[in-house]
């Protein structure tokens, strides 16, 4: 008598697993998100630890000898940044972006530029056939010999082609399209996802393959799948930008072998993307002289300082509540510092509607902007320019004090670099730094401190 299979409800969110359909996932407290899973015998499920089929045993410290060097270069610095020096042999990188913000393109030009180093690729696409990734590597000049083209999304033959090609390197477009033959729900489920990392790990970590794998991202803009999936990877990177610009920006956010927070800066051409040697410069270069509602920030991405302008725009609003809307800075924090200014330089901003945003598209989310919010919001309501030659760096307190920031020297530095006379810091960041005497440094204490040396 065949053997009744056994089922679990598992949620396609948070992987929450019951015996019973909920309605409402008591774990993430999402609606309608269980499904009907089939419980896989153990048994089944494949033990080998190499593509070779040799099996893995505890190895002293001092035994374990390097295979291959520690890092391997690509031609895009910028990518190189982000990853921390180079793409680490037996590394696993998520990349994830919303869709044709450039991921695939991405990945096409890394491709080349490993397999012209010596090494293997292997391209595995689940979403184009091999005719469509030809017709975009020929416009991008992608052209190699060690450079192999795979349209499949079942596992065993992945595997399969793996052990007969042996790459140095293999790409996975996209995670969410791959599946296990034995795992009974559809691809892109929480348990195929699930599984088809955890193979690809074992393979990556047990032969010194370095994987990438594209991940597609809700509408929150997290990386669909259970979350653990970034906690399987080495490396998790975001690729950012707006559709409608043509700046793009790989932000890492949990990198094993580097930094996190680290960003790199392209720029999407004809061609392909091109990377930006000089973000500020770009970010900067559009700026009207003498206008107002507009300062100048040094925001650090990582070990990057990065000069953007932040614009506001405050006028009277012509209904009872005052609209806030912002771009690229975080709602919140502008409403403090308009609260802030408010109640601790008398400025009358309840009764205005705000609009700000962080030109060029970058997304900017640390506490040394606060400064450069506070005097693009004050320059707008006073209708009074700041000097082009001005720089403002701080974080505000709630008291209305100007509280010291981290990698003054740096920041300072950046803004000295591109010609800018004056930049206003914290005034305890003075205490234990002798500022250079080629730009002029002055330190602020309060809010209202800093609104009457700049509008003096």
């Amino acid at each position: 008598m065949a053997k009744k299979a056994k089922i679990q409800f598992e949620c396609q969110h948070c992987g929450y697993i019951s015996p019973r359909f909920l309605g409402k996932c008591p774990q993430c407290q999402s609606w309608n998100s269980m499904v009907e899973v089939k419980i896989q015998d153990q048994t089944d499920r494949r033990t080998r630890a190499t593509i070779t089929g040799e099996k893995m045993r505890p190895t002293r410290l001092n035994d374990v000898i390097p295979k291959k060097q520690a890092r391997v270069k690509t031609d895009l610095e910028e990518l190189n940044r982000v990853l921390g020096g180079g793409v680490v042999p037996g590394s696993m990188v998520l990349l994830g972006g919303d869709p044709g913000i450039g991921k695939s393109t991405l990945l096409l030009q890394v491709s080349q530029q490993l397999a012209a180093t010596g090494g293997k690729v292997l391209y595995v696409s689940g979403e184009e056939s091999a005719e469509q990734i030809k017709m975009r590597a020929q416009r991008l000049g992608v052209i190699d010999q060690e450079f192999y083209l795979y349209a499949e999304t079942d596992m065993s033959d992945i595997r399969q082609a793996i052990e007969d090609l042996e790459p140095d390197y293999v790409i996975i477009d996209s995670i969410q399209t791959m599946t296990q033959p034995d795992v009974s729900s559809v691809a892109g489920s929480v348990s195929q996802v699930r599984e088809t990392t955890a193979e690809l790990l074992k393979i990556a970590k047990s032969n010194g393959i370095a994987i990438f794998i594209v991940g597609h991202v809700t509408k929150e803009g997290s990386i669909a799948g259970p979350r653990m999936l970034e906690h399987m990877v080495d490396t998790v990177l975001y690729f950012e930008g707006e559709q409608h610009q043509s700046f793009r920006i790989l932000r890492a956010v949990k990198n094993r072998f580097g930094s996190t927070n680290e960003i790199g800066i392209f720029e999407m051409v004809e061609g392909g993307l091109q990377e930006v040697q000089n973000p500020s410069q770009v970010f900067l270069e559009e700026r009207l002289a003498g206008a107002t509602g507009s300062a100048i920030v040094v925001a650090l991405e990582g070990s990057r300082p990065i000069l953007v302008e932040i614009q506001a725009l405050v006028t009277p609003t012509m209904f009872g509540n005052a609209k806030r809307t912002t771009t690229g800075l975080d709602f919140n924090r502008v409403s403090l510092i308009m609260a802030v200014l408010e109640k601790r330089t008398g400025l009358l901003l309840q009764n205005q509607d705000a609009y700000l945003k962080a030109a060029g598209g970058v997304k900017l989310n640390e506490p040394a902007i606060d400064l450069a919010i506070a005097i693009s919001l004050a320059s707008s309501y006073k209708e009074k320019g700041t000097s082009p030659e001005e720089c403002f760096i701080g974080e505000i307190g709630l008291t209305g004090e100007i509280r010291r920031v981290t990698a003054i020297e740096q920041r300072v530095k950046e803004v000295q670099k591109l010609g800018f006379t004056r930049v206003y810091v914290p005034k305890n960041n003075l205490t234990n730094w002798v500022p250079p005497k080629e730009i002029e440094v002055i330190g602020v204490a309060t809010l209202s401190e800093a609104l009457r040396k700049v509008f003096r």
